[in-house]
């Protein structure tokens, strides 16, 4: 499993939970001609961390992540950016890099992160966290 996962340009850890995080993962494979990105979700439970750089439940649920290739874990912003390069849409994030701009599009996506469970009416992290402890300590 995993090194099939390694040959791919970028792994996606998304929560498979979450409605828009499924569209834009939907988007991202539609576009994904030369199958570079491999996307995991974390919201399965068989997500083990030790498998992705160690990136716990509760990291991966809080904002995103992905990892490249030399294993480099990118977070937030830059996954989008990376993940859109590679299938052709760098275009669409290369704004986001500019000076001015970049730290109001962090600040929205931080802002995005942390109230992203509200906006698509899920339980909160920390109620999504202790279901996995009982997930886990029952399997």
């Amino acid at each position: 499993m995993i090194s099939s996962v390694n040959q791919r340009k970028l792994i996606i850890l998304f929560d498979g939970g979450c409605p828009l995080c499924q569209r834009e993962v939907s988007f991202l494979s539609s576009r994904d001609s030369r199958r570079c990105i491999s996307f995991v979700d974390i919201d399965s439970p068989n997500y083990e961390p030790i498998f992705y750089k160690g990136i716990s439940y509760r990291e991966a649920m809080g904002r995103i992540h992905a990892i490249t290739p030399s294993g480099e874990i990118l977070k937030d912003v830059r996954v989008f950016r990376e993940a859109y390069r590679l299938v052709g849409l760098g275009w669409i994030y290369a704004p986001t890099t500019c000076p001015l701009l970049a730290p109001f599009v962090d600040k929205l996506y931080e802002f995005w992160a942390q109230w992203r469970f509200v906006f698509t009416f899920r339980p909160s992290l920390n109620e999504l966290c202790a279901r996995r402890e009982v997930l886990n300590k029952e399997g």
